[in-house]
């Protein structure tokens, strides 16, 4: 079974890494603009519990890099919980930048505004949905809550302590009582995406946890994803059709005793007014404990759905039932081929990290955070200092906690096609993190880096010849197969989503630009850096470069 679900995965991947040169199914497929889901998924008739909009100034880049922070104290409450939803997820501004996106001339009018957010997502899409399991050490009537992005608050969708079946679910009876459930909704981004849609999500999954990451070291409450987990159970619990939308990341939190944030006559769940009644399967409120064979709770509300028309795609349908197989505890063999092979050659030392430039709070940096949609300019050029604070902060997002044992320094590795970089020769490197270096990745770099990244680019929002570097996340896809099984897919395309979110921060808070794309021909792009041969591969891109400081931009600020 499992050699069945990993050649399903390698042949969704391979066509993925091929798309540039053979187009994947359907062909000539086209966007219905007018019949998109909504941005944010809503439960209708459920009670809308609002979330503190206060968002506090938290610790900077720069003592998050340092790990100069205070000592972890207390854990998890509704403040801390509404920050780290508000700031990752939820709507922080409406956006009006000109841009060569070929949309600019629609996003003049309201039902195509942009509504900018901390964390980033291929094509502004979010089709992550965040539920909170709450048990009964938490604020609010134990039960499952789902974050209305668009809102700021919490929709009740079910009473009673159902956490058991978290637990269950987990394979871990000491995992607490509250929970965050991560799903991704596919049609949210397949609409757009087509079959293409398995490989963006699972990336945007991990640019998620990579804010959850800083945002819980920031507010000193440190989290730890689950990637390794029965998803039956909790699909069910939360009623979702698997093969639409299913859970891909389970984070325990645990409740600060002394919070303070309990109902009182201020606080949501004070009175009858705030509690919704039990919905069908509902728990009422007492501790779940099912019989064998009993069917269990599960949300009986149904999702507000804006398309008329929504489609199934076999490749993407395909790929996620494959995925879904258990997470294989790796051999330690495995775990070390799973890992980036060391590098030979000499390497150039990057100057060191501009940490001054990282004394950025991370709530601003968030709430700062953009694509820079073709909006590159040059001169002035990119500098090696830039492009070097930019790396190793990416890279020290290679190190998240999680329940799967990983090698060590993570599954990835960051390359650069360095093109119009102040003190670096146009080339080709790889990005060596524990000396902070560069190595040369081939003896003969591309005689015209610019025109060779426009010709392997098949998009339009963007002139190479603008771009300081771009910046590749790769990893060895049959290795990691190998060491985890089809899910491994998953846990790597998660740990790229985390490092390109920890790049974005990086490049806010230095004021330069960055865009993610996954436009480039693979294929070209893996021959450049010397891929011939190995089974690592590009991932995603990553833009960097100077862009102009005053420019046509509207934002209007929602906090």
């Amino acid at each position: 079974m499992r050699h069945d679900a990993e050649t399903v995965v390698r042949a969704y991947a391979e066509a993925v890494f091929r798309r540039g040169r053979a187009p994947m199914e359907p062909l000539n497929f086209e966007v219905d603009w007018d019949d998109q889901p909504s941005r944010h998924k809503t439960y209708p008739g459920t009670r809308r519990i609002p979330l503190p909009a206060a968002l506090p100034r938290l610790a900077t880049l720069r003592d998050l890099f340092t790990g100069n922070l205070p000592p972890t104290e207390g854990g998890w409450t509704l403040d801390r919980l509404a920050t780290l939803l508000r700031l990752s997820y939820g709507v922080l501004d409406r956006r009006l930048v000109v841009n060569w996106n070929q949309d600019m001339a629609k996003r003049v009018h309201f039902a195509h505004t942009v509504w900018g957010r901390g964390t980033a997502s291929g094509g502004g899409m979010y089709p992550v949905e965040i539920y909170w399991v709450a048990g009964p050490s938490g604020p609010l009537l134990p039960g499952i809550y789902h974050y209305a992005t668009g809102h700021h608050g919490f929709e009740r969708l079910l009473t009673g302590d159902v956490t058991p079946i978290v637990r269950a679910a987990l394979g871990d009876e000491q995992a607490g009582d509250q929970f965050l459930l991560t799903s991704i909704r596919f049609w949210k981004n397949s609409f757009k995406y087509n079959s293409f849609c398995y490989h963006v999500v699972t990336q945007d999954l991990g640019a998620l946890l990579g804010s959850w990451d800083l945002l819980g070291r920031a507010l000193g409450t440190p989290l730890r994803r689950r990637l390794s987990f029965d998803h039956a159970p909790l699909d069910d619990l939360l009623g979702l059709d698997t093969d639409q939308e299913s859970v891909f990341a389970v984070v325990p939190l645990s409740w600060s005793a002394d919070a303070g944030d309990g109902p009182g006559p201020d606080r949501p769940g004070a009175d009858g007014d705030n509690a919704a009644g039990p919905v069908p399967g509902a728990a009422g409120g007492r501790t779940v404990r099912l019989a064998p064979g009993v069917p269990g709770p599960r949300v009986g509300y149904q999702p507000f759905e804006r398309s008329r028309t929504r489609l199934d795609f076999p490749q993407v349908v395909e790929v996620h039932r494959a995925a879904l197989a258990p997470v294989v505890v790796p051999a330690p063999e495995a775990l070390r081929a799973a890992a980036p092979a060391d590098l030979p050659g000499p390497a150039m030392p990057l100057p060191a990290p501009e940490l001054d430039q990282l004394d950025r709070p991370l709530s601003q940096v968030l709430a700062n955070r953009r694509s820079s949609f073709g909006r590159f300019r040059r001169p002035p050029e990119l500098t090696a200092a830039q492009l070097g604070t930019t790396l190793a902060f990416a890279d020290a997002g290679r190190r998240y906690r999680a329940d799967v044992e990983l090698p060590e320094g993570g599954l990835t590795r960051l390359w650069v096609f360095a093109n119009q970089v102040e003190g670096i020769a146009p080339g080709t490197y790889a990005y060596d993190g524990r000396r902070h270096a560069l190595v040369s990745a081939r003896a003969a770099p591309e005689p015209d880096m610019s025109a060779f990244l426009q010709q392997q680019y098949f998009l339009t929002n963007y002139t190479m010849s603008q771009v300081g570097a771009v910046v590749a996340i790769s990893g060895r896809f049959d290795a990691v197969l190998t060491a985890f099984g089809p899910r491994g897919y998953r846990i790597l395309n998660t740990e790229v989503g985390t490092v390109a979110q920890q790049a974005y921060c990086a490049t806010t808070a230095q004021g330069i630009g960055c865009g993610a794309v996954l436009g480039f021909d693979n294929v070209s792009m893996d021959e450049a850096l010397g891929f011939d041969g190995t089974d690592e591969r590009t991932v995603l891109f990553l833009l960097l470069g100077r862009q102009p400081e005053t420019a046509a931009d509207l934002s209007h600020q929602l906090w």
